[in-house]
């Protein structure tokens, strides 16, 4: 374990405030350069934060066979997309990572084992959110990706053992959509609020409903709670960055929503914080 820097993360970060945890519905990488009321919700959140000492991103664009950690000491900006116009392609996010924080995550997931890699960086999950609510870049991040063999209760458990990073002015941010099925997009509204198919509608309704209620098992087990929901979450990789922010929650902490918006027909944009 590299323990350069990490006595002053783990002594001078302990006395922290706890952190609050945010899952960020972040909708297409056009975000990033775009102004909506939805960019508009990031910053608005990011200001009524205590400034993180560093992030902990977990998106849902890093989805691996097992659980890696990004360790390097500077984060390249991936434009993990194709497509989309040439501003956006010339977009870089420098924030620079954090090797203590990647060994101290690692460290916390035991006996999981995770690796630390210099062989990502910082997707379009990460960036496109956080150049916004941080501007300047001057806070370090790091991702860690999820293991796509897992089920949801493991992702819900394994959240749980980082929990001790939120009392050391650690963000931890999950970032993806509740409601994601691109090959059902209405394109024609796609820029248009509260434009949603009425599965998404129906779907939105409910896991909004369990989400503001702390039910958390339906959303554990989405797969066998309708179509609607099937429908909604036709892949987990969008859906899990939401299941490490409630695995985060603990019982007397307040979940609030925001950006609770659909667009396109099957695109939900809800954030939800969680914490003061």
């Amino acid at each position: 374990m590299n323990l350069n820097g990490l006595e002053n993360l783990t002594g001078t970060l302990a006395s922290s405030p706890r952190m609050p945890v945010l899952f960020i519905g972040h909708g297409s990488p056009m975000n990033a350069i775009e102004e909506n009321p939805f960019v508009q919700g990031f910053r608005q959140k990011a200001a009524e934060l205590p400034v993180p000492k560093a992030i902990l991103c977990i998106s849902a664009h890093w989805f691996t066979e097992g659980t890696f950690i990004t360790a390097g000491e500077n984060q390249k900006t991936i434009h993990d997309f194709y497509g989309f116009p040439k501003a956006l392609f010339e977009v870089e996010y420098p924030a620079k990572g954090n090797p203590a924080l990647a060994d101290e995550t690692r460290a916390l997931l035991l006996p999981h084992l995770a690796e630390e890699t210099d062989d990502w960086g910082l997707d379009h999950g990460a960036w496109s959110v956080l150049r916004h609510m941080y501007p300047d870049a001057e806070i370090p991040v790091i991702q860690m990706s999820i293991d796509y063999t897992k089920p949801p209760q493991w992702h819900f458990e394994l959240a749980a053992q980082l929990a001790e990073l939120r009392e050391k002015g650690i963000l931890i941010l999950g970032s993806g959509n509740i409601v994601h099925n691109l090959r059902m997009i209405d394109w024609r509204n796609i820029n248009t609020l509260g434009a949603g198919w009425d599965w998404a509608v129906a779907a939105r309704e409910k896991i909004n409903s369990w989400l503001v209620n702390g039910d958390f098992k339906p959303l554990l087990e989405y797969q066998k709670n309708g179509t609607e929901l099937q429908y909604a979450i036709p892949t987990p990789d969008h859906f899990l960055p939401l299941i490490y922010t409630l695995g985060l929650k603990k019982k007397s902490e307040e979940l609030a929503l925001f950006n609770d918006e659909l667009i396109g027909g099957s695109l939900s944009m809800t954030s939800v914080k969680i914490g003061q």
